[in-house]
């Protein structure tokens, strides 16, 4: 009870109706579908490879996960929709890889079940970011923090003599992007924002410094690798 109404003082759910709802969690899956056809049918050698290595890599869909959490009308919804996000997400994605291209990566499978499973809490827990205070500041720096370290890590993608190497700069100036559109949705003033820009750019630091994302997402982010191969 205690733990509630602290994180009431952060910030406080809408009230909804049931169909609002309902609303809310449909709309959630028609994105996951949606996203993973498109996922998978990009990921094609007819495709222009930028578009590939976007949907290979975590950014894009913390994104998404994001935008669904913040602008829920409750934790409680935030965590469903997200759940629901990343069900229909990759069961359309794997589904389509198993019985229509007969193959099966099963640690890929195994991996994106993880985060799915993990992802209410995540979602429920980001809700936060758009309330105020320190915890609100902290919640709302992690998704950015993952861009901006995800996004650095993209330099080291390409050797300079490969022919794609230009699709490092794209790549950087798409998760730039989605950095400022989080900035942007998430604060609700210019200190709050500045505030989690320094929050999120020295725990990127972190990450970049341990190599977070090569410790606990081996070969998640080789998409780009595997273009030149």
């Amino acid at each position: 009870m205690e733990i509630c109404n602290k994180l009431n003082q952060v910030r406080i759910a809408s009230k909804s109706t049931t169909k609002q709802k309902v609303f809310s969690i449909v709309i959630a899956i028609i994105v996951g579908v949606i996203l993973g056809l498109l996922a998978k049918v990009v990921d094609s050698p007819d495709f222009n490879p930028i578009f590939t290595n976007i949907g290979d890599r975590l950014g894009i869909w913390v994104f998404v996960a994001t935008l669904l959490s913040v602008f829920s009308y409750s934790p409680n919804l935030a965590a469903v929709k997200v759940f629901a996000f990343f069900g229909s997400m990759l069961t359309v994605y794997y589904v389509y890889t198993t019985l229509v291209l007969h193959f099966s990566p099963e640690r890929e499978i195994v991996l994106w079940s993880i985060c799915a499973a993990v992802s209410p809490v995540c979602a429920y827990i980001m809700w936060y970011a758009r309330g105020s205070g320190l915890f609100s500041n902290i919640v709302s720096a992690l998704p950015i923090a993952v861009l901006l370290s995800e996004g650095f890590e993209l330099r080291n993608a390409y050797l300079p003599f490969h022919t794609h190497y230009y699709l490092i700069s794209w790549l950087m100036g798409i998760y730039f992007i989605m950095i400022v559109v989080m900035l942007l949705t998430i604060s609700k003033s210019k200190k709050k924002l500045l505030t989690i820009l320094l929050i999120a750019i020295m725990l990127s630091l972190i990450m970049i410094y341990f190599n977070v994302f090569a410790r606990l997402f081996p070969g998640l982010n080789s998409g780009l690798q595997s273009v030149i191969l």
